[in-house]
This record gives structure tokens, C-alpha cells and sequence, in this order.
């Protein structure tokens, strides 16, 4: 279960234009995500900002990282963003229907 300082920490890292795009390119890649070279070419930043947002990202436990030789990999951490989604859903939202309705694709929020 997801706490308020943690849910507020992740929306934090995740209040960022950059980051969400960063985010975006790791949910795309997938499982085995990415070099944060790979990340930088992906979202046209240089890679020192790119490493900037990664580690905002990886601080605040959105994405994950991994060493790999000399280069560092790094993954969305699908399991904390389901958890953050479902921190929003069930605590914040306290499960209100309409809200929920707004979360299928095929349901209108009006």
C-alpha cells in the first residue's frame, strides 16, 4: 500500500514535461528498458539533462536502474506506478465511480 508522502513524491518527479517524456520512452521500451544514452536520443535531450531526469525519476522510485558494464540501464517500475495509480483511485479518490468511469476507455466521464 502506497503512503501520501510517497504518492506525493512520485507526482512531484512525475510534474515535468521532460520526465514524463522520459517516462513515455521507458513504458515503451518495455521490460528491458534503456541506456540513458538510448533515453537522451529518444526524447532530443543532451545526456546530462537526460541523466538529470532519470535521477529524479529513479529517486522519487518511478523508474529503476541497473548497472550494466559502464553505461547504467533503467525501467519504468511498473509495480510502484500501479501502486501510485491505485493510491489515486482508492485512497485519494476513495474509489468514487465517476472517477473510475473516467479510467475505462470506453466510458464517458459525463
Amino acid at each position: 500500500m502506497m503512503e501520501a508522502t510517497g504518492a506525493a513524491t512520485m507526482f512531484h518527479a512525475l510534474s515535468n514535461t521532460d520526465r514524463l517524456a522520459v517516462l513515455r520512452a521507458l513504458v515503451a521500451a518495455g521490460p528491458d528498458g534503456l541506456s540513458a544514452g538510448e533515453i537522451a536520443e529518444r526524447v532530443g535531450a543532451s545526456p546530462s539533462r537526460a541523466s538529470f531526469h532519470l535521477s529524479a525519476l529513479s529517486d522519487a522510485g518511478c523508474v529503476t536502474r541497473e548497472r550494466q558494464a559502464r553505461s547504467q540501464r533503467y525501467r519504468v517500475d511498473f509495480e510502484r506506478m500501479g501502486q501510485l495509480l491505485a493510491y489515486l483511485l482508492e485512497d485519494c479518490c476513495g474509489g468514487n465511480e465517476q472517477v473510475r468511469n473516467c479510467c475505462v476507455a470506453d466510458k464517458s466521464c459525463c
